[in-house]
């Protein structure tokens, strides 16, 4: 049985990134993609990843499964550190965690039958004969919606739609803890996003599973997420239930996030928030806090001082307008 959301914040972290920056060299520096984040995955819950294009989402995901090694940092899954691909640590945690990324094109050989595509990672992680992996392979195809006579064609003769089903299909080979969805649903027609969005909310109560759902798409979230963790220039800066967050946000960056979302009511007034300049640089990023420049609530502070995650309602908050005041 999959517990509620009200109770998942008393269970402890399936996953956990703990300090975990992940730096690139530049020109004239390196570049903080992601800059000591601590955030915790829990068990049977759906944790949104949200914030623009390039503040070190994917960089993050990849990290976590082993894809990128990081710069400073751990990964813990039950309490165990995660080494990068190849140790022993990893390889034994590799049936656990799965990835399905934004572009099934570039996920899926275009040589390889459906099949074989599916079978890959049950002759790597489990001991079955050729006539149990085809049982296997039209089980799985059947779980995501394929027909199993589909198992011969190649992705090419497959709709978006079905090939990222065929991806599904993939990470749930080896029965994961967790699926890390990585933009899953972004390249897909809104139509076929519903379907996929319904077919991993279907697996989920099925299977138990944990998703680390990805995305930039705040309706996707308002539909799959139990929290979310709110990201920019590499650094979290809010989480909170899914609720709190979407309806009661607390950082002036969700803020304009969900002003931009386009209004369901052509009569409502939604307030628009204007940003400042543009997104700064990761490989110069502002003293104090990094949302100051384009922030409509910054104070003289904002510039001199990086702000904590202080506590709120749900979650917490890097913003100084939420920091509980000094006893006089």
């Amino acid at each position: 049985m999959i517990p509620s959301p009200a109770n998942l914040t008393t269970r402890p972290p399936l996953l956990r990134a703990a300090a975990l920056s992940v730096h690139f060299p530049g020109p004239s520096g390196p570049v903080r993609a992601v800059d000591g984040i601590t955030l915790d995955v829990r068990e049977n819950e759906t944790l949104a990843l949200v914030g623009e294009s390039g503040c070190g989402k994917s960089t993050l995901a990849r990290a976590l499964v082993g894809l990128q090694p990081p710069t400073a940092g751990t990964v813990l899954f039950e309490g165990h550190e995660l080494g990068p691909l190849g140790s022993r640590a990893r390889d034994a945690r590799c049936r656990d965690i799965q990835m399905i990324f934004q572009d099934p094109d570039a996920s899926l050989n275009p040589r390889l039958t459906l099949e074989a595509s599916i079978a890959e990672p049950l002759i790597l992680h489990e001991r079955f004969n050729s006539k149990q992996r085809v049982r296997r392979v039209c089980d799985l195809m059947a779980q995501v919606g394929l027909a199993p006579s589909m198992r011969n064609r190649y992705p090419h003769e497959l709709s978006g739609g079905q090939r990222q089903r065929v991806c599904i299909a993939r990470a749930l080979a080896v029965r994961p803890r967790l699926i890390v969805c990585d933009e899953a649903v972004s390249a897909l027609d809104v139509s076929v996003q519903a379907q996929i969005l319904n077919l991993l909310k279907d697996l989920q109560r099925e299977f138990g599973l944990t998703y680390l759902f990805i995305t930039h798409d705040l309706g996707v979230v308002r539909y799959m997420a139990d929290r979310i963790a709110v990201m920019y220039l590499g650094q979290i800066v809010e989480t909170g239930s899914a609720g709190d967050v979407l309806d009661h946000s607390t950082h002036p960056y969700t803020e304009s996030l969900l002003a931009a979302v386009p209004s369901r009511d052509p009569l409502g007034h939604k307030k628009r928030i204007r940003l400042l300049g543009d997104v700064p640089s990761p490989a110069h990023p502002p003293s104090g806090c990094r949302f100051h420049t384009r922030c409509p609530k910054a104070f003289a502070r904002c510039s001199q001082e990086m702000p904590q995650l202080y506590p709120v309602s749900s979650g917490e908050s890097r913003c100084f307008l939420n920091e509980a005041p000094k006893d006089a």
